[in-house]
């Protein structure tokens, strides 16, 4: 092992390098604290351009020209056309948040340029993922000419064929990875294609439809609603993906138009959430409000959640707010009884996270919206790439989520076993997929032998890797002031880890909830709580360190209490 890692109880720390010249000249330069400062140096901002371009980013630096985008010209005057035919559009979104703001974008964007429109959001349980031929169909039925799809269309080869067949425009925009099949599509609006230029590949589906629309709008020297910019930052941080270059640009702007006009529905989102303060952090939507839409579309029908977003009515937008409360409390439910059954399959030994290098377990009775929150919780909770099935009433097709640790690529694991599959799409670190049930066991051999020969055991060891270390008077308004500064926080730009050295526990921990354990520490003459969220097995260890008042070396993040 590495001699900059250090064994916790749970996880390997990547220790911080810490240059104390540096950091003291860049904390004297931008008037930082030590350890903010330290935490850049950790990350890689080492020169005063770099810095700079992080810590004020600007839209001429951080965002491409859009025309940069391929196809996005030809989408642009073929929407612009429909437009001014009147002809009928149909928005094709998804379920989850990212689908369902892209499609609200997309409305809210074209309605007031007098479109002809109205939009699709499938339903998970009866209609599955992305666009069919059987919706071309209806809609080209139904006086449909033009379909444009966000957050999905990529992969959906079969259905722009049938588009093409029967005269309907299908203008593609997405953000997932192409398949080698390339959709025959009016125009396929992509960063992630292979013959794409443009420079920036990690937005989200919201964020390319973003694009398009901004695109429209400039070609008529017109500015975009407001509302866009707070579909924009819900979709991009909801969708997990990082929050670096344009999506970091665009969420801290979002967050401040958010924050400076709140909309009804925000509101009551918030309200759901008991979120009972005037300044969203992008934890607050990722853990509080988006969550709540999520469980729509993960339980139910998401159609009314475009009305809910766009909604100007107060009363209206409440009785959705609640339908939403009360599905989110029962997808908790759910996820924790699912979770419970996997656990103790793995507590009888039928699943081995210590021989095997993936979690994968399946069931009749599991909800297909709620497997992939599971799976992520069982990566964090064993660190290995988890994928959970549900298996049809029928009993002969099994569908499912796949989630990931940092070093195993899972669509291209699912690349390397497609024989075995039915379907599969998504990301590096999340994706989804269909088998025939008969094969389960076939896949999960060639998964294992696959992953057997691109993991490693270091790769398999769950890590933190620490940003700096912080005594406990530098904990500090100051520091929580500067924090602020390197938000906002996600994936691609965590919320900094400081490595606390020789802490004494001074009185016995509490458990909170049964699952929560706080306690109080003390170092250099300073007091400060911790909590240790979801560590219910900490809580004999540090009762034995306050009883016996030995000190511990923790790791901690820094929040205003």
């Amino acid at each position: 092992m590495d001699d900059n890692f250090l064994q916790g109880k749970k996880y390997l720390w990547r220790l911080p390098q810490a240059d104390t010249h540096a950091a003291l000249t860049l904390a004297a330069r931008y008037n930082l604290c030590v350890p903010i400062a330290q935490a850049m140096l950790s990350r890689g901002f080492s020169t005063p351009d770099v810095i700079d371009a992080f810590l004020f980013s600007s839209l001429e630096r951080d965002v491409p020209q859009a025309h940069l985008m391929k196809d996005l010209e030809r989408a642009v005057d073929r929407i612009a056309v429909a437009i001014k035919n009147k002809e009928k559009i149909l928005v094709f979104g998804d379920y989850d948040v990212d689908g369902i703001t892209a499609t609200s974008l997309v409305m809210h964007c074209l309605l007031p340029l007098g479109a002809q429109i109205n939009f699709y959001l499938p339903n998970r349980h009866k209609d599955g993922y992305g666009l069919s031929a059987a919706v071309v169909e209806r809609a080209a039925a139904n006086g449909y000419r033009l379909i444009i799809t966000v957050d999905n269309g990529i992969s959906a080869y079969d259905a722009a064929c049938r588009a093409k067949e029967l005269g309907v425009d299908l203008i593609i925009t997405d953000h997932h990875q192409a398949h080698e099949n390339v959709p025959p599509a009016y125009a396929i609006v992509d960063p992630n294609q292979s013959d794409c230029s443009y420079p920036f590949k990690s937005l989200a589906g919201v964020g390319v439809a973003f694009k398009v629309m901004g695109h429209l709008y400039e070609r008529q020297k017109i500015s975009l609603p407001d509302k866009v910019y707070e579909l924009l930052t819900m979709g991009t941080i909801a969708d997990v993906v990082p929050l670096v270059d344009e999506n970091r640009f665009w969420v801290r702007y979002g967050l401040h138009r958010t924050n400076s006009s709140e909309s009804v529905a925000v509101s009551v989102l918030k309200q759901n959430a008991n979120l009972q303060k005037p300044k969203l952090t992008a934890r607050d939507i990722g853990f509080g409000l988006a969550p709540q839409l999520n469980a729509l579309g993960r339980l139910e029908d998401p159609r009314q959640a475009v009305g809910f977003l766009l909604g100007l009515d107060r009363v209206q937008v409440q009785h959705v707010g609640d339908i939403l409360f009360n599905l989110n409390q029962a997808r908790k439910d759910i996820e924790r009884v699912i979770l419970a059954e996997v656990e103790q399959t793995i507590a009888l030994g039928h699943i081995d996270p210590s021989r095997e290098r993936c979690i994968l377990a399946a069931s009749k009775t599991w909800p297909p919206g709620v497997i992939g929150l599971v799976a992520s919780r069982l990566v964090s909770a064993y660190g290995r790439p988890t994928i959970l099935l549900q298996i049809s009433p029928q009993g002969d097709v099994a569908k499912g989520s796949c989630r990931s640790i940092p070093a195993c690529n899972i669509f291209h694991a699912l690349q390397h076993c497609s024989a075995h599959l039915t379907q599969f799409g998504g990301h590096a670190q999340a994706a989804g997929l269909s088998l025939p049930v008969s094969n389960i066991a076939l896949f999960k051999q060639a998964l294992e032998e696959y992953l057997a020969q691109t993991l490693t055991p270091f790769d398999l060891q769950q890590k933190l890797f620490l940003d700096a270390q912080l005594g406990l008077p530098d904990a500090t308004k100051k520091l929580t002031t500067d924090l602020e500064l390197l938000e906002p926080f996600g994936n691609s730009n965590e919320e900094p880890l400081f490595l606390c050295k020789e802490l004494t526990v001074v009185k016995p921990p509490q458990l909170l909830k049964d699952a929560h354990v706080k306690c109080l520490v003390f170092d250099q003459g300073v007091l400060k709580p911790v909590i240790f969220f979801n560590r219910p097995d900490l809580f004999e260890l540090l009762s034995q360190y306050a009883q016996e008042q030995k000190t511990c070396d923790m790791v901690v993040q820094v929040r205003e209490n």
